[in-house]
């Protein structure tokens, strides 16, 4: 799963990094535009890369065929057209183009992370978006938190991130509202062996400038596929993973020191570090009045949500839609009650979709 990451970086140096490692960055809004926290939650406005595609368009099984036809010219270079991709500033949580209304709070956590596994199936709220409207979401790393103790009440946030240090890119899916608003979701899949004891979910992870992110992003390849599918993997490149501190757990926080390890001498909150420089000193002044965060660690009042387990389980997540046994008659159906159960995975905003053709 994913609920929090760290962007404490500004959008020009993103620009710059992704043209270093050859990806292609036509256009980008200004740096103000997305916001620069190392407690980047849900809500917040992120850095988001795409291909230029049309907000919306009306969609048929030949529309398809005709792309693929001409997805097999461009390959064969009888295409000369010129994709141009973008840096774009977008709402974490996704909101379909067909919401009615604006979703709630809680509505929005449900679509934060979209499931590999909810994609295999050509039906659901994914559908329109996986074919035409693939992302890679921007980051320093992300956050989870290690259950400890009885019960699991004791939680320690852990920051993982690229052992090289370079930028994290997730695999995410954007849309966008009849008023303009861009929101996306980032895709998750099983945790590689060396998150397994942090948690059963990660975010997907692309390399920069890779085969996969550069096929991933591909506006041409516009039918679901086998190969888009494969994509979505645990990551196999080298991560490291942490302690930090606990302040980072409420919303509102913001602080350099989230990313760096509680036990490590960079760390000013570190206590051991507060007595190393205390030590040589004779004569200590009255200790001053015990505060609950770091000093560095600016508080942002508009926002003092803390974590809540329960918004951050993908639990929330859009699940795969059960597959239908044909052999079944009518007769032996499941219950209206079951069914409905069942229909919440297909619309986690809690708002019925619009129909849509599905090639």
């Amino acid at each position: 799963m994913c609920g929090r990451y760290a962007l404490g970086v500004r959008l020009a140096y993103i620009q710059q990094r992704m043209q270093e490692q050859d990806m292609q960055v036509d256009e980008a809004p200004d740096d103000d535009a997305v916001r620069e926290t190392f407690n980047f939650a849900p809500g917040n406005f992120g850095a988001v890369y795409r291909a230029e595609v049309a907000d919306k368009e009306s969609y048929n099984a030949q529309q398809d065929a005709d792309s693929e036809h001409q997805h097999q010219d461009l390959e064969k270079g009888k295409d000369n057209t010129v994709t141009k991709y973008k840096l774009q500033s977008m709402k974490w949580g996704l909101i379909p183009f067909w919401t009615k209304r604006q979703p709630d709070y809680g509505s929005m956590m449900r679509t934060i992370n979209c499931r590999d596994d909810s994609l295999i199936e050509d039906s659901g709220m994914w559908t329109t978006m996986k074919r035409r409207k693939r992302c890679i979401v921007i980051c320093q790393g992300f956050y989870e938190w290690l259950k400890k103790g009885p019960g699991g009440k004791e939680k320690i946030p852990h920051f993982v991130r690229r052992k090289d240090g370079e930028l994290m890119c997730f695999a995410g899916l954007w849309d966008c509202s009849d008023e303009k608003l861009y929101t996306y979701t980032v895709i998750t899949t099983s945790s590689n062996s060396y998150l397994k004891f942090l948690h059963e979910r990660m975010p997907v992870i692309l390399d920069s400038g890779s085969e996969a992110m550069k096929k991933w992003l591909d506006p041409s390849q516009k039918t679901w596929s086998k190969e888009l599918q494969s994509l979505l993997k645990p990551y196999e490149g080298e991560l490291e993973c942490y302690p930090v501190p606990k302040e980072v757990g409420k919303v509102g926080n913001n602080s350099p020191n989230f990313i760096v390890p509680v036990d490590s001498k960079e760390n000013k909150s570190n206590i051991a570090n507060f007595f190393a420089n205390t030590k040589t000193k004779e004569n200590l002044e009255p200790s001053p009045k015990k505060e609950t965060v770091s000093p560095r660690v600016k508080m942002v009042k508009d926002d003092d949500r803390p974590t809540k387990d329960s918004e951050w389980s993908e639990d929330n997540a859009h699940k795969p839609v059960p597959a239908v046994k044909r052999e079944h008659s009518p007769e032996t159906a499941k219950p209206v009650e079951e069914s409905k159960k069942q229909k919440i995975n297909s619309d986690p905003t809690g708002i019925s979709p619009q129909k849509e053709e599905v090639a």
